[in-house]
C-alpha cells in the first residue's frame, strides 16, 4: 500500500490577494486619526458638502462633551447662514404610508429645483435602545436623487419621537442650502407638540376605510394640524376616501379659526401613484405665502426659539442634577430608603432636590 495517498500532511494551497491595499489602508488609518477643525466643517457644509454634514450631524447628536462643544462651535458659525427654508412636519400613525409620501413629495420637490433634506426619526427600542433606521430602504429614488439629503436618527428617551437634536439638525441643513426640510416623525398623540414646535406647516397624514377617520372628532393632533392628507386614495379604497374627506372637513370646521387667519384643509391624494401631490404642495405654498404675508410666519420661528431655549434649559438642569455625583449618591440612598419604606417618593424627591441646592454642582 502507498503510503504517500494516505498522507495527512496539508499541501501548500494558492495563496489568497490581499483584500486591501497597505497604501489605501494606511491612508484611511490616518483619515480617521485626523480631526478637522471647526473652520473645515463650516466651510465644507456652506460648500453643501454632504459627508461633511453628516458628520456634523453625528457630533450635535454625540452625548461626548468635546464632541458637542465642537458641535455648538459649528452650530454657532452656521447659525448666520441658516432660517431660509421651509420646514414642513409629517406625522401620522404606523402604516399611513409616511415614507412613501415624503419619497414622492420629496422627488416632485427635487424635480422642481428645490434642495430637499429629510430628518427621518425612527422609534427607539425601550429594551436595548436600539433603532432599525430603515427609512433610506423605504426611499429608494429619493436616496440616491443628488437634490436629497436623507438622514435618520433614533428617537431615543426624546419625548414625542422626535430626535433630541434635530432642532440643531434643521440649523446644519439649512447652512448646507436645503430650501425644504421635512421632518418624519414616529407616530401620534399629545406629545407630537415637539415636532409643532419646530416646523412652519404641520401635515398629518390619515387612512380612510380602517376607522381611523373617527379620530377626527377628538381635539389634540386635529388642533395642530395645518392640513390633514388622506394617503392611499386609491383602487377600491378611493370611494372610503373621499367620504373620509367630508368627515375630516366637517370636524376641522368645529374648531375656532387659527391665529393665522388659516383654515386648516383636508385633500385626498396617493403617494405610491403620485396622485395628489401637486394639489398638497400648492396648498402648503398657499400656507407659506399667507403667514409671510401677515407676519405669521416669523412670529411662529419668534415663539418657536423661545419654547426651545427654556426646554434647553430645563434639559440642562435635568442633565446636571443626574450627573452631580454628590446627588448620585444620595440617589441611591434615597431609592434604598423607599424599598425599605422608610420614604415616601415625594420626601425623597425633596431631600435630593434640597441637597442639589445647597451643595455646588460638580458633573
Amino acid at each position: 500500500m502507498d503510503k504517500k495517498l494516505f498522507s495527512t500532511k496539508e499541501k501548500k494551497g494558492v495563496s489568497q490577494p490581499e483584500t486591501t491595499n497597505s497604501i489605501s489602508a494606511e491612508k484611511i488609518k490616518l483619515n480617521r486619526a485626523k480631526q478637522n477643525s471647526v473652520n473645515e466643517f463650516v466651510s465644507k457644509i456652506l460648500e453643501g458638502n454632504i459627508p461633511f454634514l453628516s458628520r456634523a450631524i453625528t457630533l450635535v447628536e454625540s452625548t461626548n462633551v468635546k464632541h458637542q462643544k465642537k458641535a455648538n462651535k459649528i452650530l454657532e458659525h452656521c447659525l448666520p447662514y441658516a432660517n431660509n427654508s421651509v420646514r414642513i412636519g409629517i406625522t401620522g400613525v404606523p402604516g399611513v404610508g409616511k415614507s412613501t409620501f415624503i419619497e414622492a413629495y420629496g422627488k416632485f420637490l427635487t424635480n422642481k429645483g428645490k434642495k430637499v433634506a429629510v430628518l427621518a426619526v425612527d422609534p427607539s427600542s425601550s429594551v436595548n435602545k436600539g433603532a432599525i433606521l430603515g427609512d433610506k430602504t423605504r426611499m429608494e429614488q429619493l436616496v440616491t436623487d443628488k437634490n436629497a439629503f436623507i438622514r435618520p436618527s433614533a428617537s431615543g428617551s426624546s419625548l414625542g419621537g422626535v430626535a433630541q437634536k434635530t432642532r440643531e439638525t434643521i440649523i446644519l441643513c439649512e447652512a448646507a442650502g436645503f430650501d425644504t426640510i421635512l421632518i418624519e416623525t414616529v407616530g401620534v398623540g399629545q406629545s407630537e407638540i415637539l415636532v409643532h414646535s419646530m416646523v412652519d406647516f404641520f401635515l398629518l397624514l390619515k387612512l380612510s376605510g380602517a376607522g381611523d377617520e373617527l379620530q377626527g372628532i377628538k381635539r389634540g393632533i386635529i388642533e395642530m394640524a395645518d392640513a390633514i392628507v388622506i394617503n392611499k386614495a386609491d383602487g377600491d379604497n378611493e370611494k372610503n376616501a373621499k367620504i373620509a374627506k367630508v368627515e375630516f372637513n366637517r370636524a376641522l370646521h368645529l374648531y375656532p379659526l387659527k391665529e393665522n387667519d388659516w383654515q386648516p384643509k383636508v385633500l385626498t391624494a396617493s403617494a405610491l401613484n403620485n396622485l395628489g401631490i401637486d394639489k398638497v404642495d400648492e396648498m402648503i405654498n398657499s400656507y407659506i405665502s399667507l403667514t409671510k404675508e401677515n407676519n405669521h410666519f416669523n412670529i411662529k420661528r419668534k415663539n418657536q426659539n423661545k419654547y426651545w431655549l427654556l426646554a434647553t434649559i430645563e434639559q440642562q438642569l435635568k442633565d446636571n442634577f443626574y450627573n452631580n455625583t454628590t446627588i448620585k449618591l444620595a440617589l441611591e440612598k434615597e431609592i434604598k430608603n423607599l424599598e425599605e419604606g422608610k420614604t415616601t417618593p415625594f420626601n425623597a424627591a425633596k431631600n435630593l432636590i434640597n441637597l442639589s441646592n445647597s451643595k455646588e454642582e460638580i458633573p
